[in-house]
């Protein structure tokens, strides 16, 4: 009998509602569920593939033991004792620090990794936690810590009621938003526009979001600190700030760091002209509903930092920070704030440094781009064994090669992943979780941060297995095994007892809407709990409840800045698609088929100087090596610049993916140096790196 069953797609930020049409244990369709009321019907390709995923023959179902070269089959006992004893060898041996944790970013999407997932991973007591946050967000986490008293409180546009959306470094049509859970982001900025309302993207490419912009400019990568500077000089240079309700402390400070930062020194640094700096700056100060919204373009740099902040604070002085139309703070069902003492994330930056580099921590983890040598080089706190959880760090962290061979290095590593990929193919031991539609859903981290107030809980479409482990019970097995402090043990006993459910249960009695579980079971397309509101000021975290422009530690980080020196010949910037997340779609037939998606965008000025034609084969060549990709020459890429997508390189020895080997690409973080980062907020600088393309 056919039947539908709703559910969220899990895939990307976007979190829309879908309709599954199934028959028995099979998926028939999945479209978009018309009567949610936050997606109201959207869908993107990545939602009709939930059936490629639950369906594909690559993903495990059962554990896999490494023997000599290749793998067996085992029992969960049988694995999950093997693990413990391993890990527990090592820490006895060597020490709690000994073990390493990597944590890719789908752990953002997933009940059960959200809440006993962290608090059993963070039980372990390592200084060495490692996730996708310092490859993506964490400049943005770091302005919300210094300026508004906590990592989480990340604003966001209130797209729905904007009358002009600036756009930085982000690609919102086809990244479906990002640190903006806004389903139908391209009817959304359209409605920006029907209502009168412009929406301008400053990008080094005309992206997607460019093309239906009402006006697209180029911004020279790395050049979105300088940019901001140009444009907050000009609106305290000519007194056009109106901080509004908020009470905002250092705002002479930030009058004094960018007197010096004309329009046209910052044109020098940016390469935008100083009349487009001008222009906008007076836009945005004289826009009654307008915000500066900036992305992952902005945090991954060598000034993410920077320019992080700015973007926070241009928004603040021109009275465009919770306030309807600007950059506002969700109300989600769920507070993430309490939630996330809870489970350990307590919010600090660098109270300790990496063993060898000596990098900042930042909320009790290290960035990726010290992973590699902490697992290279000998010593106390030396990484010897290893957890990966939902991530794939070979294809997605930078000096993939190296981290490839220092790996293979470990005593030993265990993956908790459905799936024989780049990474999971050097443990020694695969736990695979239970598929996305066979685990309940509710959106903790992404609710946080919607354009809207929403709430929606949703049952797994399918049953479980018997011989299946959803994910937090895989973590809940196999921490009873270790012997760990007793009060973590007691801690994480008492959130296995009562399950993710019994969490979101209490999480959402205690949160602002009082909500019920039965409430959320009764609505299983969603419950809409209206437009963001003002929070502020007693939702800050600052001792004096006022909005911090200018912390010490950017002022601090502006003359590194002013010594920046603009790399001769191309440099290179990452791209998303709408048809891909990182490196985890690729074995979905439907949605990698038609034309080749890893190639290097060249502007035709570019590739003429070089020889090159469309199509033609081309090495692209930084200190780190090279890689070799087709060209595809388009005017949609700034002079000097070049493009290449992440989450390729598939064609690896012990990769068993099938349909990814097959289009396989290649993989950008094998030639991008770890070493480049931001030295403010240690965050990898993805974007900018100088590169020979011939």
């Amino acid at each position: 009998m056919t039947e539908t069953r709703f559910a969220t797609c899990p895939l990307c930020e976007a979190t829309c509602g879908v309709a599954v049409e199934v028959e028995g244990d099979r998926v028939l369709a999945v479209r978009g569920d018309e009567q949610d009321p936050f997606s109201r019907g959207y869908i993107c390709p990545k939602g009709t593939a939930l059936a490629d995923l639950h369906h594909d023959p690559d993903r495990l179902r059962r554990p896999l033991v490494r023997e000599g070269t290749g793998w067996r089959e085992a029992g969960w006992d049988e694995a999950l004792d093997l693990v413990a004893r391993r890990l527990g060898e090592v820490r006895k041996q060597h020490g709690k620090h000994a073990v390493a944790v990597y944590q890719g970013n789908p752990s953002a999407h997933n009940l059960g990794l959200l809440t006993y997932g962290q608090l059993a991973l963070r039980t372990l007591g390592t200084r060495n936690m490692f996730s996708a946050t310092s490859l993506d967000q964490l400049p943005h986490m770091l302005a919300a810590l210094t300026m508004f008293g906590n990592q989480l409180l990340m604003p966001v546009p209130d797209v729905d009621r904007c009358e002009l959306f600036v756009c930085l470094g982000a690609n919102p049509l086809a990244s479906n938003g990002s640190i903006m859970t806004a389903p139908d982001i391209k009817g959304r900025l359209k409605a920006i526009q029907s209502r009168g309302g412009k929406v301008i993207v400053l990008d080094p490419r005309r992206t997607e979001t460019a093309e239906k912009a009402d006006r697209h400019v180029f911004l020279r990568p790395g050049g979105d600190a300088a940019l901001l500077l140009g444009m907050i000089h000009v609106i305290l240079a000519e007194r056009l700030e109106r901080p509004g309700r908020l009470a905002l402390r250092g705002l002479e400070k930030l009058r004094e760091a960018v007197r010096g930062w004309t329009p046209a020194k910052a044109e020098r640094a940016c390469g935008v002209a100083t009349s487009e700096i001008e222009e906008l700056a007076r836009a945005i100060a004289t826009t009654r509903r307008a915000v500066v919204y900036g992305r992952i373009g902005v945090c991954t740099q060598e000034f993410g930092g920077l320019a992080s902040w700015l973007c926070y604070a241009i928004n603040a002085i021109t009275g465009h920070l919770d306030e309807p139309g600007g950059l506002m703070f969700t109300t989600p069902a769920i507070d993430p704030l309490p939630l996330a003492k809870l489970l350990g994330f307590d919010g600090g930056f660098a109270r300790w440094r990496s063993r060898v580099s000596g990098a900042p921590e930042f909320g009790g983890e290290l960035p990726m781009s010290v992973f590699a040598e902490e697992i290279e080089t000998p010593g106390e706190g030396q990484v010897r064994a290893l957890i990966t959880s939902a991530g794939n760090p070979v294809l997605s962290a930078p000096g993939g090669e190296r981290l490839e061979r220092a790996l293979r290095g470990l005593d030993f590593m265990v993956s908790v992943d459905p799936y024989l990929n780049a990474t999971t193919r050097l443990a020694h031991v695969i736990l695979p979780p239970t598929s996305v539609l066979e685990r309940s859903h509710y959106d903790v981290a992404l609710a946080a941060f919607s354009v809207r107030n929403v709430a929606k809980y949703s049952a797994p479409v399918f049953a479980r297995g018997p011989d299946q482990r959803h994910d937090w019970e895989i973590y809940a097995e196999l921490f009873a095994r270790l012997k760990l402090p007793i009060g973590a043990r007691l801690a994480a006993k008492a959130i296995s007892a009562v399950g993710p459910e019994g969490v979101l249960a209490a999480a959402l009695r205690i949160g602002p809407h009082k909500l019920t579980m039965a409430q959320l079971r009764d609505a299983p397309h969603g419950i809409d709990l209206g437009p963001l509101q003002p929070r502020l000021p007693e939702r800050l975290g600052t001792k004096d409840k006022q909005v911090d422009v200018a912390p010490q530690v950017y002022l601090d980080d502006l003359p590194r800045l002013e010594r920046a020196a603009q790399p001769a010949g191309l440099v290179m910037i990452g791209r998303r698609h709408l048809r891909s997340n990182n490196s985890w779609l690729h074995n979905s037939e439907r949605l990698v088929k038609g034309p080749v998606r890893c190639t290097v965008l060249m502007h035709p000025d570019d590739a003429a100087q070089r020889g090159l034609a469309d199509g033609a084969t081309a090495k692209v060549t930084t200190g780190r090596g090279s890689i070799e990709l087709p060209v595809e020459i388009t005017d949609a890429m700034m002079k000097g610049v070049v493009s290449v997508p992440h989450g390729w390189g598939h064609a690896r020895e012990g990769v068993r993916l099938r349909v990814a080997t097959s289009v396989p690409g290649a993989s950008i973080n094998d030639i991008i140096d770890p070493a480049r980062v931001d030295a403010l907020s240690g965050t990898s600088a993805l974007s900018g790196q100088p590169v020979e393309v011939s």
